[in-house]
């Protein structure tokens, strides 16, 4: 069993995402279990939350042993992971804090798999933080896309514009919003998709997944901006997309990681 208590209002099942991976993964089946029990009464569908709650989940061994994420690379002042698809960024890094000292640096949506780091330590948080607001956190990422791409290689430039209450963003040529860029380069064709190495110039949110949707090749598997009928001829139910290295260009504490490279096992 696993107690946690809520540090503020909240619904369950975003609540559930957050904080604890494996059970996010099983929290359908445990609430038609009675898997799940909130202030000591049993819950079977999603509820509202209040600070100071406390939720219990009566999970099986091999629904605990799932693996949300593995280690890449630790030392005393950062952490690698290598995060599996279907996990939000901060159970991550719930699960970090459990274990010790940790700060949450950047993310990954909910669905892409692949590397992300962490500080384990104040002075290694502002150093990192240094890195990704001058953009020397090189990465790289694997995109199995729908289509073929018009050129072997390009250098994708356009606007984007957040729609919060959608959850989504928009992409444009028109200069409104923030500018993004984006790099890609064709590894392989496969009959009706492409596999492509995408490197990203500008962070911002679900930039890959729009941009190659605006451009006519969408994600394979992606639900939010990808092609819902070719996603269901393919029997695409997982996004095709994984963070797969991460290069940090690093100075003062973090000085001997500068130009370190770390690569994700996974491919597409």
């Amino acid at each position: 069993m696993k107690r946690y208590r809520v540090w503020a209002d909240d619904a369950l099942k975003n609540f559930t995402d957050n904080t604890d991976a494996q059970a996010s993964f099983a929290l359908h089946t445990l609430l038609k279990n009675n898997g799940v029990r909130v202030n000591g009464a049993r819950v079977t569908s999603d509820c509202p939350l209040k600070a100071g709650d406390e939720v219990c989940y009566y999970m099986t061994p091999a629904q605990e042993q799932k693996p949300a994420f593995s280690t890449v690379y630790e030392d005393e002042n950062i952490i690698v992971v290598d995060k599996e698809s279907g996990v939000n960024s901060e159970a991550v890094f719930a699960e970090l804090a459990r274990r010790g000292e940790a700060y949450f640096l950047h993310r990954l949506d909910r669905n892409t798999e692949g590397l992300m780091v962490f500080a384990k330590n104040k002075a290694a948080e502002e150093e990192l933080l240094l890195c990704f607001r001058e953009r020397r956190a090189e990465k790289k990422y694997l995109a199995l896309v729908f289509g073929k791409m018009r050129t072997r290689g390009a250098v994708l430039r356009a606007f984007l514009t957040k729609d919060a209450a959608r959850a989504r963003v928009r992409v444009s040529e028109k200069p409104v919003g923030e500018e993004i860029v984006t790099e890609y380069r064709v590894l392989e064709e496969r009959g009706e998709t492409s596999l492509l190495e995408v490197t990203l110039h500008t962070g911002r949110t679900h930039q890959i997944r729009a941009h190659l949707a605006f451009v006519g090749n969408p994600v394979v598997g992606d639900e939010k901006y990808g092609d819902a009928r070719k996603n269901r001829a393919a029997h695409a139910t997982r996004q095709r997309l994984i963070a797969k290295e991460l290069t940090l260009l690093c100075g003062g504490k973090l000085a001997y990681l500068n130009g370190k490279k770390f690569v994700s096992p996974k491919n597409l």
